[in-house]
This record gives C-alpha cells, sequence and structure tokens, in this order.
C-alpha cells in the first residue's frame, strides 16, 4: 500500500510588511498506514503550518505533498482536522454537532446517520447525544469532536494540541480515550504538542523539528518492551526516560535564570 502521507522538499514562505519569513525548510517525511506520528519542536517552527499544508489548507511555496499518492491541490476529503479546542455549539446538541460536519459536505444520508449511532454508542455518548455541550465533561466534549471528525470517515487524522486546553488529570485520560479511538479505527494520526511525554507516549513515531525555519532534526523510532502499549502504560516503561532525555537536547532548551 503507498503511503498515507507523502512530503518531498516542503518549505513555505510567508510574505509580511517586513520581508519574508521562512517557516519551513526542506520537510521530506512519509507516514505509513495507520502510523502514529508526533511532531514537536520549539513555538514559530512551523508546526501547525505543516499540518494545514498536509490538510490542504495552504499550499507550501515549494514541494509536493501526496495523500496515498495523489498530489494535494486543495483541500482533502481524505484529512479529518481535530484543533485545540472541540469548537462545539453550545445551541446544538451532541448529536446535532457530530452531524455538523457531514452537513457541510453535504453528505446527510439514511447510511451516515447509522454511522454516527454507531460511533456514538461505540464510544459511550449515544445516551447523552440528546444534552448539549454545556452539560458534558471537557473530556466527553473532545470525545464528541472525534466523533464529528470520524463521522466524515477520513483516513488521516489531524491533532493540532488537541488535548491542551484541558486539565492535567482530563488530558491523560482523554488521550488514552483518543489514542484508543483512533487505533480501533484504523485512522492514520499525526498529532502537533509542546508536551514531550504527551507526543512520546501516543505515538509510532515522533519527529523533532528545529527553530524557525522548520527542519526535520530527528526521527525517533519509538520502541517499548512492555505490553499491552497505551499512552499511559507507555509512560511507565524503561525506555521512556531516555527518550524524553534524548528529545529534550534536542529541543536545546535554555532556562535563564537571575
Amino acid at each position: 500500500m503507498k503511503h498515507a502521507v507523502e512530503m518531498k522538499n516542503i518549505s513555505m514562505i510567508y510574505q509580511s510588511i517586513n520581508g519574508e519569513i521562512k517557516a519551513l525548510e526542506n520537510i521530506n517525511l512519509d507516514i505509513g498506514h495507520k502510523e502514529f506520528v508526533s511532531i514537536i519542536g520549539p513555538s514559530g517552527c512551523g508546526k501547525s503550518t505543516l499540518l494545514s499544508i498536509i490538510a490542504g489548507l495552504i499550499i507550501p511555496t515549494s514541494g509536493q505533498l501526496y495523500i496515498y499518492g495523489r498530489p494535494v491541490l486543495n483541500v482533502s476529503t481524505e484529512v479529518g482536522y481535530m484543533l485545540q479546542k472541540d469548537h462545539l455549539f453550545e445551541w446544538r446538541t451532541i448529536y446535532e454537532n457530530v452531524l455538523l460536519g457531514l452537513e457541510i459536505r453535504k453528505q446527510v444520508t439514511q447510511d451516515s446517520k447509522e454511522y454516527v449511532n454507531i460511533l456514538l454508542n461505540k464510544y459511550g455518548l449515544y445516551e447523552f447525544k440528546d444534552k448539549y455541550p454545556s452539560q458534558l465533561s471537557g473530556g466527553m466534549r473532545q470525545r464528541a469532536a472525534l466523533i464529528r471528525t470520524l463521522a466524515v470517515n477520513p483516513q488521516i487524522l489531524l491533532l493540532d494540541e488537541a488535548f491542551s486546553a484541558l486539565d492535567y488529570q482530563t488530558r491523560l485520560a482523554v488521550s488514552e480515550d483518543i489514542y484508543s479511538i483512533i487505533k480501533n479505527e484504523g485512522k492514520t494520526a499525526i498529532l502537533v504538542t509542546h508536551d514531550i511525554s504527551e507526543g512520546i507516549s501516543m505515538a509510532d513515531r515522533l519527529v523533532v523539528l528545529t527553530k524557525r525555519p522548520g527542519r526535520i532534526k530527528s526521527i525517533y523510532e519509538l520502541e517499548f518492551e512492555c505490553e499491552n502499549k497505551t499512552p499511559l502504560t507507555t509512560r511507565n516503561c524503561k525506555e521512556f526516560r531516555n527518550y524524553f532525555n534524548q528529545v529534550w537536547n534536542d529541543l536545546d532548551v535554555h532556562i535563564e535564570t537571575n
């Protein structure tokens, strides 16, 4: 099978009143079908820009991007995008929120509604489908946001700091939840995060970007000996600390003291 995503010499330059800003430079990366990849790097290094390019929301200044072997020239229907906030509409029920993507694409059919009900039931939200977002916990809202993304049946999920709006305990629980759903549904996932532990614990591979312009500094094939790998169990594996220290050194974070 072709790679889910192929990036060949991707560079991105923005124009500003102060001149050109080079956001990304010569990104070459292949992502396999059903692979979970984390991307981490300093603030402003172009991580979110890279996700927008993969989604087809912006066209790179140079380079080529392929989704399952097809060049991306505009917004790709193969890709679902999950943002930092759940962006659920408070005046719509959970069921109505989950249908939103299908409505926008004019794909609401009896079959698609049945698929939504299957997802809601499978992931514990069916009994809450007539509730409103304000009546759900943060974790349940994020699960609803993921189901809304899955409802249009994308092959690739982009997660842009998708858990950072949650408190720490909820974030851990939700990352476990979302990871399980993504693996169960057999989706390819690309997570952008500032959290080293989150990036390591969720991914099959982790990509570290340099400061702007973002270039690939290192790629880690994340292998753990512990059984039943999940984001929570991985944090207790003996290999976890070593990966964390290596990524920390790659990021070259300097803390200034007085």
